[in-house]
């Protein structure tokens, strides 16, 4: 076994974001201050929206957009069953009810064509998601939406910086919704932001994540709303990565591109399946997510894992499908089977140590710890 580990993921912190929050912590505003305004301004304008609001987290973000779209009891929403379990929880929290459709298998993004299938009087929004960062179909799913008078939120969480046809992630629906986790693209430990044309979601949304304040008058509230703002310390760092995001992305793609020439062997072989990214040189990569080949039966995923985790190397199963999660299948009905193309995936996929700076050694490593314990099976 080798000592030295290789984590999952890492951030990409420099002075300049520690100098940012102390620079905070020795003014006079740490919450709702400049470096709020600030970050949330870079972000809209990376998505080509003209508003942000930033919020604790991804989570709350999604949440926020259902609320503010007006999604309610019974209200369908069109979503994908492969994907974090937050993006099933926020149409949940407005008693809306998630209809999962199955996926692409060369994107894995939701099937287009299943999810114009899945509109019935009772839909009310699509809610895609661009899985691992990849932004394929999503002008499909906007037109599909406008098409039958439908509402639309981009779960752009794992895209920022992304790019389809010359729009970026976040420019797709009504709203769409970042996440700054320390394995996205650009961190601020916690955190998210929503992006939009709307002025009349940016209002809702601003009033929402305050305890429902409608006016500047701290204690005036007009409607239900909860704690869900961002503090200026946290924004600082924002501000400092949302300024370094090209950086970042071009490391990250530099990541993915050792990764993709040191497993052509393998994948040539047909073992393995390297990411589904479209527009690999543009493309905004959240994780470095092989498949194993369909020959494999799923116990050969985890046969993967424990090998590379006995070798201190990090990796992870994404996703598992949210439908066979135990209270969504009580709640909802669902059951494995329901969705074979995703299951077929998801007991196959296999997360890899990715990170703006990893090394080229630590790559090596990786692959050729994967490409024997393969090779074996």
């Amino acid at each position: 076994m080798s000592s030295k580990s290789i984590p999952l993921s890492s951030q990409d912190i420099t002075e300049s974001e520690i100098q940012a929050v102390v620079d905070v912590m020795r003014g006079d505003r740490l919450s709702l201050g400049p470096r709020l305004t600030a970050f949330e301004a870079g972000c809209a304008a990376k998505a080509g929206r003209k508003y942000g609001i930033a919020v604790n987290s991804g989570t709350s973000g999604l949440h926020l957009c259902v609320k503010s779209l007006g999604i309610a009891d019974g209200d369908e929403v069109i979503t994908t069953p492969f994907s974090f379990i937050a993006t099933t929880n926020c149409v949940l929290f407005e008693r809306g009810r998630p209809v999962f459709v199955d996926i692409d298998p060369e994107t894995y993004n939701m099937d287009p064509a299943a999810t114009a299938a899945a509109i019935t009087p009772k839909t009310k929004a699509i809610l895609p998601v661009e899985v691992f960062g990849n932004t394929a179909h999503f002008d499909e799913y906007e037109q599909i939406a406008r098409d039958n008078n439908l509402v639309m939120i981009e779960d752009c969480c794992e895209a920022l910086g992304g790019v389809l046809d010359g729009r970026p992630a976040g420019n797709f629906g009504e709203c769409g919704v970042f996440a700054f986790y320390p394995n996205k693209q650009i961190t601020t430990g916690e955190g998210g932001m929503i992006v939009t044309d709307s002025e009349d979601i940016r209002d809702m949304c601003v009033s929402l994540r305050n305890q429902g304040r409608a006016t500047e008058a701290w204690l005036a509230h007009a409607r239900l709303g909860y704690n869900y703002r961002m503090s200026d310390i946290t924004a600082a760092i924002g501000e400092v990565q949302i300024q370094r995001l090209d950086e970042i992305l071009d490391k990250r793609r530099r990541a993915s591109q050792m990764y993709d020439e040191a497993f052509a062997p393998l994948a040539a072989t047909g073992k393995i399946v390297l990411p589904p990214m479209a527009h690999r040189e543009s493309a905004s990569f959240f994780v470095y997510v092989i498949r194993l080949a369909d020959e494999f039966a799923p116990e050969a995923r985890q046969a993967v894992m424990q090998h590379l985790q006995q070798q201190n190397i990090g990796c992870n199963c994404y996703f598992v499908p949210i439908h066979t999660q135990p209270y969504i299948s009580e709640l909802l009905g669902t059951s494995q089977g329901d969705f074979p193309v995703t299951e077929r995936i998801a007991a196959r996929t296999v997360a890899l140590p990715f990170f703006a700076n990893i090394t080229q050694q630590q790559v090596t490593r990786v692959v050729d710890e994967v490409t024997k314990f393969v090779n074996k099976l």
